[in-house]
């Protein structure tokens, strides 16, 4: 099976969000399982000076943007087994940022006519292409708009994963032929019309053989009008080849065992102990007063309405006068969530640490050193804190929603070993603060509490899993049932 997994980031060479983990994580576990996953990406002029120079450059050429010729180059890199590709374009991709320019359709547009238009250049030729999200979209309707009268295209299968709806690629119509030079009937029959704009996101999903998104409860939630952003119709039109996997995480580099970043080592035998002297050291790090069994709660998250921050807002107080807890947060985001929990942290100097940052190391030693792990949100497809907060024996606390109701487990005290962590149902601040409030109850019972940290580290949320299932879905792509 060969498969070309194209998206606009990838750890380690450009990261803004959850996808860039994915697209750095599951290829190599295909790889790793025999698939001939190779990955295809801008050449951002972000990506490391060392990994730049390093790259074999392949191809040099010209491409058709509408009415426009511009140059494009293919350079290729091998990391840790996998073969990434890399669209170079100085234009459009040599710039401080990587998203949110006025010429956004023109750049991933290019990106995904370059995808399929060089494919005889690449050494490689794919059964199934895996797009992700709006930026790369367009392949699949470029492959079968562009590509059909070449023999060597018509096999080809497309799978469409969409990480996040909220995020469409929705543009002036103008660009229909100006930008992407298709005829209006296009627009017309409403394959690409979304609001008297185009949206490359719902284009996507209507050229593509089948689509999939980061858990099964999104892939359900999304056919709905309170969560499907006005593609629901569409997502239920389409239902029969919709499906949801949820996103794994790199268990190499999530390992409390071995993680650098962390001041103690620990594994799930010893976790609790090892925890409170994480701890300890966290407290002394910001300032707080050191206490080895005051539960301490924390958030990872940006500071946005969807992350349920309203909720944790009008309960915190309350928690905070009442429970003998810590509070620890760490994100970045709009202003006025930064400033309130900045007024927070002034109004409770001794319980509560406000970081207004973002650190990937400081993140681990959170994860490390907390107890109970907050994620409120109002809508969250995958979620991957909750995932990493159970390998850290951090016990989630979540609304249940999307990928957190897919992968955490309403503890039960009649059944301490099925559990890994709390839900409330309902977006309402005293549901979750109820939620809080058991995860304390149980907190305080040490028997109780071991066994829920020792469960929630043993949860598989490896990549190994998730690709297995991929798998089973290329096969089923690729074989035409």
């Amino acid at each position: 099976m060969k498969v070309l997994y194209a998206a606009s980031e990838a750890v380690p060479f450009v990261k803004t969000g959850g996808l860039a983990d994915v697209a750095g994580s599951l290829p190599a576990a295909l790889v790793k399982d025999g698939v001939d996953c190779r990955v295809i990406l801008p050449k951002y002029g972000a990506i490391a000076e060392d990994i730049r120079s390093s790259m074999e450059h392949i191809y040099d050429g010209v491409l058709n943007v509408a009415w426009r010729d511009k140059f494009i180059g293919i350079d290729k890199y091998v990391l840790n087994g996998v073969t990434y590709y890399f669209v170079d374009n100085e234009e459009y991709f040599n710039r401080d940022g990587f998203y949110g320019y006025p010429d956004d359709a023109e750049r991933f547009s290019f990106f995904c006519r370059a995808v399929l238009n060089f494919l005889p250049a690449l050494d490689f030729w794919p059964d199934l292409i895996h797009s992700n999200d709006w930026h790369a979209a367009l392949i699949n309707v470029f492959l079968r708009l562009e590509h059909m009268d070449d023999a060597r295209y018509t096999g080809i299968k497309t799978l469409f994963t969409i990480h996040n709806l909220k995020y469409q690629g929705v543009f002036s119509k103008d660009i229909m032929t100006d930008v992407l030079g298709l005829d209006w009937q296009y627009f017309n029959n409403g394959d690409f019309e979304f609001f008297d704009a185009v949206n490359f996101m719902k284009a996507g999903i209507i050229y593509a053989d089948y689509i999939s998104t980061v858990s099964k409860t999104y892939a359900e939630e999304i056919q709905y009008d309170y969560y499907g952003e006005h593609l629901d119709g569409l997502l239920r039109a389409r239902r029969e080849n919709l499906f949801g996997i949820v996103n794994g995480i790199d268990y190499a580099v999530y390992d409390p065992s071995t993680d650098p970043n962390i001041y103690v080592n620990y594994n799930a035998k010893k976790a609790v102990e090892g925890k409170s002297d994480n701890k300890v050291h966290l407290q002394r790090e910001l300032t707080l007063p050191e206490n080895r069994r005051i539960p301490m709660i924390a958030m990872i998250t940006r500071l946005v309405a969807n992350k349920g921050l309203d909720l944790v807002i009008r309960v915190i107080d309350e928690i905070l006068q009442h429970e003998d807890v810590q509070f620890v947060l760490l994100g970045t985001g709009d202003r006025s969530y930064e400033d309130w929990f900045k007024d927070l942290a002034w109004r409770y100097p001794n319980k509560t640490s406000i970081n207004i940052r973002f650190s990937n190391e400081l993140a681990q030693r959170i994860y490390a050193a907390s107890d109970i792990f907050l994620m409120p949100s109002m809508f969250e497809p995958c979620g991957l804190g909750q995932l990493i907060a159970m390998r850290y024996g951090s016990i989630p606390v979540v609304r249940e929603t999307g990928g957190l109701k897919d992968t955490v487990v309403q503890f039960d005290r009649a059944d301490v070993d099925k559990g890994n962590g709390f839900l409330f149902y309902e977006y309402n601040a005293h549901e979750m603060m109820y939620a809080i409030k058991r995860a304390l109850a149980a907190y305080a019972n040490l028997r109780e509490w071991r066994q829920l940290v020792f469960t929630a580290m043993h949860s598989d949320f490896s990549w190994t899993r998730s690709a297995k299932q991929y798998e089973k879905l290329y096969e089923h792509i690729v074989g035409g049932h």
